[in-house]
Formats: C-alpha cells, structure tokens, sequence
C-alpha cells in the first residue's frame, strides 16, 4: 500500500502546558510546536501546462471517516466529563485524511518509545554494524510484544540512550519528538501526531528501516500480549488491552502500549498502532487522568469506542 500526503481534519480542544514528575524522574511536558502536522505537500503545475495524472485514483474515504471528526470531539467531551484530557489522531494511509482532536500537546511516552529503540537497532543489524544473538533477539521480541522494561534498558544504554531519539527524528522528521531531559527513555517527549507519522513511514519503508527490518516490529506488535511485566504496580502484571485493542474487537490491530504512574497526579495511557487486515489506518490516542488505573483504562477505551462505535474502522 502506498502512503498519501496528509490532509489534516481537526476538531478544537485546548492546549496545555505543563511539567510531570514520575517517581524520581521529572518528564518535561511542553506547549504546542511549531507546525505540529508536519510538512504537507503541494503540487503546482507550471504556468500552460497542465498537471499531470496521478498514477493512480485516490481512494474513497471509508464510511467509518464520515462524520469522524465530530465523534472525535464529542469523545473528547465526554472523556473531560470523567476528568481526563484525551489527544488523539487517525490516519486513513490510502486518502492521507488525517483527523485529529485539535489537542496537540506533548506527552512522556512511556513504553511507547520501544518502537524507537527496536527501529534504531534493526537498522543498525541491517547496515551490518551489530548482530543479534539468540538471547538478543528474544529479548527485542518480549520488548515489543510484552513491553518488557529490562530489555529496554539493555538496548538503551547499548546503542546510546538519548542517541536513539536524535537518530530517528532525523530519519522520520518527527518534529515534536525529542530525547528525555534526564536521559530516561520513558521520558522521551512526543506527540500523537508525530507517533502517527512514525508508523506512516514504517509502513512506506520512508523512515529509513528496511521491509525486512519493519516486518521484524510489526510482526511482534501483531502478537502484544494481553499483560506486561511491570514491577510498579501490584502484582508485577499490568494489562495492556485498553484503548485501540479494546475499542476495535473487529479489525486486526498491531499495537505498542504505554502507561504511566505518577504523572503529577494522573494516569498517563497511550495506545498506538496499525489498524486493518491491509494496514491502511494507524491510530494514536492518549489520555491523562487523576483516576485509578482501571478506570483510567476504561476512559481511553470508552473513547476508542465512542469514536467507532461499529467496534471497527
């Protein structure tokens, strides 16, 4: 499937600006960026000419996008009556119809960043300048597919920590996403926005991962696990069907969770991912909630739903 320029469809919410501590850690929470969409691109025919034909036809919007922009909105107010401030955006990849809640501030991204460190280390075993061994490679599977914290400090501080961010920005030309202030990784700072570009160019092969390589994340995120081993929370299990996996039972999803506790004193959810037996749409949504963790997980799930309420895109 090939990816179409964005058109950017956005409802109106209110920016925040704020700064969140997590235990020890402090994530710096910034204000809007500059042009937070992205670049968008124009196509002007010189002056007698004509423009030329595209290669092919675009496609129709799906019937799940009509009217999206409103349900976004109206799960937004509703998720605000519970407490919690939502962000949120859905890309349709073959319209390149973006619709978005207006909301686009920057967030703490938790596990979410995994994404990056497993992006960053492929690539660096696809130009040949490191090797996975077995213990490796089941490591980056439990990363991806189970959120396992430990195997992501292993390859954080192998490959360079904050490094890791700087590297993939430039390659995806995220313009929100930057490295944590105090060089933990789930404190790198990011927007849904830029998260929805990110798995836009992994699926296109533009963001610089070979198909081999992006096979190898998708695959695992194909496969997430319904718990994750998290040893702040009772139990040492936290559960990662909410949001996208709990709001859409009737498309397959591929998708990386995060969560975070305490945010100030919120709840921190995000749910990202690729949606569709083609993979044509990808979703991010977070939600921010002084509320206990169920509960937090039920707003972002509730809002998946409100937003489709077919269960499906």
């Amino acid at each position: 499937m090939r990816s179409r320029p964005w058109r950017l469809v956005r409802t109106t919410a209110a920016l925040s600006l704020a700064t969140v501590a997590l235990g020890g850690c402090e994530a710096q929470v910034y204000g809007a960026p500059p042009n937070p969409d992205g670049p968008q691109l124009t196509v002007v025919a010189p002056l007698g000419t004509a423009a030329p034909l595209p290669d092919q036809p675009p496609d129709q919007p799906s019937a799940s996008f009509l009217g999206l922009a409103d349900r976004e909105r109206q799960a937004t107010a509703a998720a605000a009556d519970e407490g919690a401030d939502i962000t949120a955006a859905v890309l349709d990849r073959n319209t390149g119809e973006l619709v978005t809640n207006g909301d686009v501030r920057t967030i703490a991204i938790a596990s979410v960043v995994k994404l990056f460190i497993a992006d960053d280390l492929l690539l660096q075993v696809a130009k040949g300048q490191t090797t996975l061994s077995p213990d490796d490679r089941k490591m980056l599977d439990v990363m991806l597919r189970s959120s396992d914290d430990s195997a992501a400090e292993v390859f954080w501080n192998r490959s360079g920590g904050s490094a890791i961010i700087n590297r993939v920005v430039g390659r995806y030309g995220l313009t929100a996403t930057r490295p944590p202030s105090n060089g933990r990784w789930f404190n790198t700072i990011s927007t849904v926005t830029d998260l929805v570009r990110y798995y836009d160019k992994l699926l296109a092969g533009t963001g610089g991962l070979p198909g081999e390589q992006a096979s190898i994340i998708l695959s695992n995120l194909a496969a997430s696990t319904p718990t994750a081993p998290d040893g702040m929370v009772p139990g040492g299990v936290y559960p990662q069907r909410f949001g996208i996996p709990e709001g859409l039972p009737g498309d397959p999803v591929a998708v990386k969770q995060g969560w975070m506790c305490c945010v100030g004193s919120d709840w921190m959810h995000l749910s990202t991912g690729v949606v569709g037996p083609d993979r044509r749409y990808v979703m991010a949504i977070a939600s921010m909630q002084p509320t206990d963790a169920a509960t937090a997980r039920k707003t972002i799930t509730d809002a998946v739903r409100a937003m489709f309420p077919d269960g499906r895109i």
